[in-house]
C-alpha cells in the first residue's frame, strides 16, 4: 500500500521558517516518524513551492493501475497558501479517485482573515486542522482507518 505525502509552498522550509507558528521539526523528521510508526506502508513524499506540481501529483493516482504498480491509498495534503487561494487545486481534489486528508499544521481559523477559509475543505474526505506537525500522523491514521 502507498500513501502520498505532499506539501504546498514554503513547507520545505519546516523547523526553520516561523517555529512558534510552524513548530520546530523538519519534515525529514516528521517523515521518519511516520514511517517508524508504519513500517509496512511505502510513503511517498513530495514538496513543491509550484500549484501545477502539486496538481499533476494529485491527478497521478487511479484505482485501477497497470499491472506491477502499487495501489494508492490516500493522500495527505498540505496545500500550504494554496489552500486559501487555489481554485485549480480544488478542481483537481474534488476530481482526485483516492481520499485526500487536508492537514494545516495551525489553527487557520484563529490566522489572519485571509488565511481563515480553505478551498479545499469542502472536497477532502477529512480535515485536519490546528494539531502542528502531529496532523501528518492523524491524516495517515485515518487514511488507514485507525484511531490516533
Amino acid at each position: 500500500m502507498k500513501i502520498l505525502i505532499l506539501n504546498g509552498p514554503n513547507l520545505n522550509r519546516l523547523g526553520l521558517r516561523k517555529p512558534e507558528v510552524y513548530g520546530t521539526k523538519s519534515m525529514a523528521q516528521i517523515l521518519l516518524e511516520i514511517q517508524q510508526r508504519w513500517p509496512d506502508v511505502h510513503f511517498v513524499y513530495r514538496q513543491s513551492n509550484h500549484e501545477g506540481d502539486l496538481i499533476d501529483w494529485i491527478q497521478e493516482p487511479t484505482p485501477t493501475l497497470p499491472q506491477g504498480k502499487e495501489p494508492v491509498a490516500g493522500i495527505v495534503l498540505n496545500a500550504g497558501g494554496y489552500s486559501h487561494t487555489s481554485v485549480a487545486l480544488r478542481d483537481a481534489v474534488e476530481e482526485c479517485e483516492v481520499p485526500v486528508v487536508e492537514v494545516h499544521i495551525s489553527d487557520i481559523t484563529k490566522r489572519e482573515p485571509f488565511r481563515q477559509t480553505s478551498l479545499l475543505t469542502g472536497v477532502c474526505a477529512h480535515s485536519i486542522i490546528g494539531k502542528g506537525t502531529d496532523g501528518y500522523q492523524e491524516a495517515v491514521a485515518y487514511l488507514l482507518n485507525q484511531q490516533i
